[in-house]
C-alpha cells in the first residue's frame, strides 16, 4: 500500500473512533450561563433607613459597615431568604395585626423572621418558638409550658407575649432600636450596658457579638425583602407558603389520646401537630381541671 493510501486509511480510521467515542462532543458546547460566572457584586449602602420609624445613622463610616455586613450577608444566603420570604406570606397575615392591636411597629415581624426564620425552633439557651421566647419569660407572661402544652409555640399567643415586652421595653428605654437589642440580651443586660458605658444610643454600645449584630440585621433583612428586585430576587406572593381555612374547635380536657381524638374530628394526628404545635405530645393530662383549649383543623 502506497504511504498516501496509508496515511487516507490511518485518518478515516482515526475519525471513526472519535466520532464512536466522543459522540456527542460537537453538541456538548456549554451553555452560555455556565461559560460567565454569576455576577457577584457589592450593593450600595442606602443613604437613609429606618427601623419602626427611627433613623439610622448611616452618615457614620462604622454603621455603613455593619449594615453592609448583613446586606451582603442576608442578600447572598438566597436559600435561606427565599424560605423566609415563603413563610412570610404564611404568617405575617397573622402577626401583623397583633403587632398594630398592640401598638408595636410593623418592622417587629422582622424580628421574628431572624429570630426563628418562622419556624418553631428551639435555641441552644432553650428559647422556643417563633419569637425565641424563653420557658420563664413565657409563664411569667400567662403562657402555658409544660411538657404537654407549650405555647411557645403558638403563634397568635407568642406573638402577644413578644408585643408585651416590647411594649414594656419602649417604655424603659424610650426608643425602639433599644427595645430591639433589649429582644436580645435582656432589659436589664442592656440597661447595665447603657449605665457602664455612659451612652443612650445602641449604636453608641459596645456590645457582644450577637447583639452588635442584631438590629443591622433586622433593618437589612427589612430592607431587602422591601427592595427585592435590588438584589436580584424574582418573587411573588402566590409563590409564598399559605395556610388553610381552619374551623376551631374548643376542647376541654383532659384528653387522654390525641391521636383517637383527631381520627374521630375526621383528621389524622400528623395534621392536628401540624397546625397546632403547641400540643407537644399524644395526649393532655395535666393540669386539666377546668381548663379548655381551642384547636385550629382545616375545613373540610
Amino acid at each position: 500500500m502506497s504511504n498516501r493510501w496509508y496515511l487516507l486509511f490511518v485518518a478515516l480510521t482515526a475519525g471513526c473512533l472519535i466520532v464512536v467515542l466522543f459522540p456527542n462532543a460537537t453538541n456538548d458546547e456549554p451553555h452560555p450561563v455556565e461559560v460567565n460566572p454569576s455576577t457577584v457584586k457589592p450593593f450600595t449602602i442606602p443613604s437613609d433607613l429606618d427601623f419602626a420609624g427611627e433613623t439610622m445613622p448611616l452618615d457614620r463610616l462604622d454603621v455603613q459597615e455593619r449594615l453592609d455586613r448583613e446586606i451582603l450577608v442576608n442578600t447572598y444566603w438566597q436559600s435561606n431568604n427565599l424560605l423566609m420570604l415563603k413563610r412570610s406570606v404564611k404568617f405575617f397575615p397573622i402577626i401583623e395585626p397583633i403587632l398594630e392591636k398592640n401598638g408595636i411597629p410593623e418592622d417587629f415581624k422582622y424580628l421574628a423572621l431572624i429570630e426563628s426564620g418562622l419556624q418553631n425552633v428551639v435555641s441552644p439557651a432553650g428559647a422556643s418558638g417563633y419569637w425565641q421566647i424563653m420557658k420563664t419569660t413565657g409563664t411569667e407572661n400567662g403562657l402555658t409550658v409544660n411538657s404537654e402544652i407549650d405555647e411557645r409555640y403558638h403563634i397568635v399567643r407568642s406573638t402577644e407575649v413578644a408585643c408585651k415586652y416590647l411594649k414594656e421595653a419602649y417604655e424603659r428605654f424610650g426608643n425602639w432600636t433599644l427595645a430591639a437589642a433589649s429582644y436580645n440580651m435582656g432589659m436589664g443586660g442592656t440597661e447595665r450596658k447603657l449605665q457602664e458605658q455612659n451612652v443612650d444610643s445602641y449604636y453608641d454600645l459596645l456590645l457582644n457579638a450577637e447583639t452588635a449584630r442584631y438590629v443591622y440585621r433586622i433593618a437589612a433583612v427589612k430592607h431587602i425583602h422591601e427592595n427585592l428586585s435590588d438584589f436580584g430576587y424574582v418573587f411573588h406572593q402566590d409563590q409564598g407558603y399559605h395556610l388553610p381555612a381552619f374551623d376551631t374547635l374548643k376542647v376541654e380536657g383532659p384528653v387522654e389520646s390525641w391521636v383517637k381524638w383527631s381520627q374521630e374530628h375526621g383528621a389524622t394526628y400528623k395534621i392536628l401537630r401540624e397546625y397546632n404545635p403547641w400540643i407537644r405530645t399524644d395526649q393532655w393530662t395535666k393540669n386539666t381541671s377546668g381548663q379548655s383549649i381551642s384547636i385550629w383543623l382545616p375545613k373540610k
